[in-house]
């Protein structure tokens, strides 16, 4: 099939035109993967079939060959042909291995013995090979850039309003701090993921046949595989392994959507503190040949919105009726586009940060244009402190009165006849604050460092 007869976006627009997220992404997580793993899963019972004295070692190694050699398309041809995806996996692989080994391909297990298990495998080398190892390049660059600007004196916002001063660095160590602890949770929950070998109802009826400890046994084939062993399934594993790490997938690309949105909005033309690498010959507009817009930020709130609403299908996935239905056969064919997206989301958000334009003069421009009433708080604070029965009031009025006259707070503040008494008890470190609002920074600076320092320590950066 060519590239543009695709349907999904990730394929023709996304993956497909990118030959270096193609090369990652697809041993994890395209269909030929998925049929791999499974493989991986028949491969791994015959060897612990043959330890169990069960098949012999030389049968366990025929098997394992032929698992090797395994594709989607000889997979997808024999479906074709019997209507059952896991049984025509097994038929591939048997007509690959002699007569004395096909009785023991796919030997006791039931469908989901294989595809849950594969399932949680694909999974957790997918968090560990594809995810975590772009997320830690992310927060690399994200902390060098909330170092480098750790001084960088910027007007807070909230509500959309200017609030008190900040520095550029600590608003970026914000998504330092979500991002690392989010790092942590992926890599935790893709080694809680669990498979199965407990066959057609979960109550090992078909190994209980000729294994005299069918729990050992898939224990031990687990094992084999690196996954852990539930306390009980049915056909199925317990979802909820499964939906903690997807849950986990997720609030990372909120983490990521919620940075570029404040990106995005620190370009706006009216704000313009920041600015994303423009190209020689990018275009920013079919009509109008001076825009240049946020585009990458505005493409991983993009993704977000697309991939963040199918953690309501990955609960609905959750209910199976009785011991299995196939209502997630499907839905669950879907799961791999959202470890792609968020992938494709971070490193897209690294190449950005990477190149971000810091715009030093209009952060100073736009805090200037609110340092005359920036000092109310700390002025009321100090005021409260030297004994000032109504200083938050007194303060509250005066700034009416400063907006009305178009007059500076501070100089209200110092002429009004009932507060001169206490302005004249400021310690000089405090007028200098409310005199110069550039200092009043609190811990910014010296938080951003030791936030930056945790996390590079933490997911050893």
């Amino acid at each position: 099939m060519e590239l543009f007869d695709n349907i999904s976006p990730l394929d023709y627009r996304y993956v497909g035109r990118d030959k270096e997220a193609a090369k990652l992404l697809a041993p994890y997580l395209s269909e030929n993967a998925r049929v791999h793993y499974q493989a991986q899963v028949e491969a791994a019972l015959v060897r612990v079939l043959a330890r169990q004295g069960i098949c012999s070692k030389e049968i366990a190694r025929e098997v394992e060959q032929a698992c090797r050699r395994v594709n989607a398309e000889d997979v997808y041809k024999e479906e074709d042909r019997i209507r059952h995806d896991v049984r025509a996996l097994v038929n591939v692989v048997r007509r690959q291995v002699s007569k004395e080994a096909k009785p023991f391909v796919h030997f006791g297990a039931t469908s989901y013995d294989i595809v849950d298990t594969a399932s949680a495998l694909r999974f957790r080398e997918a968090s560990r090979m594809v995810l975590l190892p772009v997320l830690k390049g992310l927060e690399k660059t994200l902390i060098k850039l909330a170092l480098r600007e750790r001084d960088t004196v910027q007007v807070g916002r909230t509500h959309g309003q200017h609030a008190e001063p900040i520095t550029f660095g600590f608003a970026l160590s914000e998504y330092v701090s979500r991002l690392g602890n989010r790092i942590q949770a992926i890599d935790a929950a893709k080694d809680n993921l669990c498979g199965k070998f407990s066959g057609a109802v979960g109550a090992y009826n078909a190994s209980s046949l000729f294994l005299k400890d069918p729990v050992a046994f898939e224990q031990a084939l687990l094992k084999e595989l690196g996954l852990k062993t539930g306390t009980h399934s049915t056909q199925i594993v317990e979802p909820e392994s499964l939906i903690d790490l997807l849950n986990t997938v997720i609030s990372t690309f909120c983490v990521l959507a919620n940075l570029a949105d404040d990106l995005r909005n620190l370009q706006r033309s009216e704000i313009a503190e920041i600015a994303e690498a423009f190209g020689e010959k990018q275009v920013g507009s079919s009509t109008m040949p001076h825009k240049r817009n946020p585009i990458n930020f505005e493409n991983v709130k993009s993704l977000w919105k697309q991939f963040m609403p199918r953690i309501v299908t990955v609960y609905l996935d959750a209910l199976s009726d009785h011991q299995r239905d196939l209502t997630n056969s499907a839905s669950a064919r879907f799961l791999p586009e959202i470890f792609a997206g968020l992938y494709l989301a971070s490193e897209r958000l690294n190449k950005t940060l990477s190149r971000l334009v810091v715009d030093h003069a209009n952060i100073e421009r736009n805090f200037a244009a609110s340092a005359d009433s920036i000092v109310a708080e700390p002025l009321y604070i100090l005021l409260a402190q030297h004994g000032h029965a109504n200083a938050h009031e007194e303060v509250r009025l005066l700034t009416l009165e400063a907006k009305k006259k178009g007059k500076p707070l501070l100089g209200l503040a110092e002429a009004h006849p009932a507060l001169s008494r206490y302005l004249k008890a400021f310690t000089p470190g405090q007028l200098a604050v409310i005199r110069d609002p550039a200092k009043y920074t609190g811990l910014a600076s010296k938080k951003t460092v030791q936030v930056c320092q945790h996390w590079k320590k933490a997911l050893k950066l």
